[in-house]
């Protein structure tokens, strides 16, 4: 049995696999956000007791031998941890907005550019190096109690094999110190942030890779176990992702498009960020749009409508959703791909005493359709294109994707997250398993010819809509000017 655990944003799973790839058991737990304003902060306690009673109600319900395991889970943020991997502070997420001001800054004086320039990754305010800076400014105390500043699936692969420090992955350091040619940190960018004197807690990147046995809590001791790659790059490898020119749409919280690339190109306007992988030449150019399922999920709770309701009132509003336009840009760091617009801001037009749920629904649906190919554009796709997430459970959904997009859709099977962490822990450790079949497609969703015509004008007018909504966000007041603590 192979293991796969994607510790995510607000879910931690984990899934068991046959050799042949197929899916044996999933045991899942939801984890807490905490929001206070622009602060968006977890529980590291609550988020680690969450993998561990998954692994072990997983272990219990399929009791054959686990071979091997491998772990993902979200990317970016910063998550403090002491020398035994226990947390010094509650982890500032990848969607915290409390650094806004100093991404203004760096956007106007050009060290975004320079940064992105030198990594290829364009920094937002939940990313590490604005993190860093604003604690480094505002809460000094914790980085000096800090031993590492890691993302989440560090900080529990350290407390589930014991180890003596923390270490990291090449995907993980790719934002936004790690310079992709060497497969190093780039302490030029380290020092332009302002960061030199905090240097020591950047984790080391795993060399080749972070490997280690489980010690016995949630896996049976002994338990192979890899450290990564983080959720992005491993649901590109659970959804066969590999070829030069392939793309992945996940359409989950973070609504993320990634394109595979052996080339490197640090020119254009800097967005989204060149993740590394496991082999080296590789990479996937990724435009992570800060809001997928979390947009409907908010329209879903203004409106009182449930998630099992959703599917058919999507289908019951024609394609235009009667007039009502969505920018579906509701994080409150702003946006980060295919653009950085810390002060962007959702915007929702066109209704009336006419409209009705299904039209809000529709409408914000076909906004996050028109997000995801403006970034799968920006980062290069030209070939296959595969999709997953919890928006592809709606069949409604898929299939007004498909139209959006205007080509076919591979929509993977079951914990893509998981299945790609367990391939490249097979990977790392040497373990042959088939890729093709465990990377094999649950289904493929055709557009319809008509309406692909349809949202293809439809896509223009989403670009003109954004573009003034941009201007906008730029004369809009900083509303964390003057916010300086937690």
């Amino acid at each position: 049995m192979y293991v796969g655990i994607d510790a995510g944003t607000s879910m931690v799973k984990a899934a068991a696999f046959d050799p042949a790839g197929r899916e044996l058991a999933v045991e899942a737990r939801p984890v807490g956000l905490e929001l206070r304003g622009g602060v968006v902060e977890q529980d590291m306690e609550e988020v680690y007791a969450a993998v561990v009673a998954v692994l072990e109600a997983l272990t219990a319900r399929v009791p054959e031998p686990v071979e091997l395991a491998g772990l993902t889970g979200q990317g970016d943020g910063v998550w403090l941890v002491d020398a035994a991997g226990r947390p010094v502070r509650p982890a500032a997420s990848w969607m915290d907005g409390r650094a806004h001001g100093l991404v203004d800054a760096w956007l106007a004086d050009g060290t975004v550019e320079t940064v992105f320039r030198r990594t290829g990754s364009a920094m937002f305010p939940g990313c590490p190096g604005p993190l860093l800076a604003w604690l480094d400014r505002y809460e000094p105390g914790s980085l000096d109690a800090a031993a590492a500043a890691v993302a989440c699936k560090d900080m529990v692969f350290q407390r589930l094999t014991g180890a003596a420090r923390a270490v990291t992955d090449v995907s993980d350091a790719s934002m936004p110190f790690l310079d992709p040619r060497t497969r190093s940190y780039d302490n030029r960018v380290v020092e332009i942030l302002g960061l030199a004197h905090r240097r020591r807690l950047l984790a080391p990147i795993g060399d080749p890779v972070a490997t280690g046995a489980a010690r016995g809590e949630g896996l049976p001791p002994g338990t192979r176990l890899a450290n990564g790659p983080y959720d992005l790059p491993a649901c590109a490898l659970g959804a066969g992702v590999t070829a030069p020119g392939d793309g992945l749409l996940i359409v989950g919280t973070c609504l993320a498009s990634l394109v595979a690339t052996t080339g490197l190109d640090l020119t254009g306007e800097p967005a989204g960020l060149h993740i590394s992988t496991d082999r080296p030449g590789h990479w996937l150019r990724a435009m992570p749009a800060m809001v997928g399922t979390a947009a409907l999920d908010w329209v879903l709770r203004t409106t009182g409508v449930r998630h099992a309701e959703a599917d058919a009132l999507l289908a019951a509003a024609p394609p235009g959703a009667h007039g009502v336009r969505v920018l579906p840009y509701l994080a409150p760091s702003g946006e980060r791909a295919p653009f950085v617009e810390p002060g962007l801001r959702a915007e929702l037009t066109g209704i009336g005493l006419g409209t009705t749920p299904a039209d809000l629904i529709r409408a914000t649906c076909e906004g996050i359709g028109y997000a995801a190919r403006h970034c799968l554009e920006a980062a290069g796709l030209t070939g296959a294109l595969a999709v997953c997430g919890g928006g592809t459970r709606s069949p409604a959904w898929t299939r007004l994707l498909a139209d959006v997009l205007g080509r076919p859709l591979r929509v993977a099977r079951g914990e893509v997250g998981a299945r790609g962490a367990v391939l490249a822990a097979a990977g790392r450790y040497g373990v042959t398993l088939d890729t093709a079949a465990w990377t094999e497609p649950s289904l493929v969703v055709e557009p319809d010819a008509e309406r692909a015509a349809y949202y293809a004008k439809g896509y223009e007018e989403h670009l003109w809509r954004l573009a003034r909504a941009r201007e906008r966000a730029r004369r809009r007041p900083d509303p964390s000017t003057g916010f300086t603590g937690c």
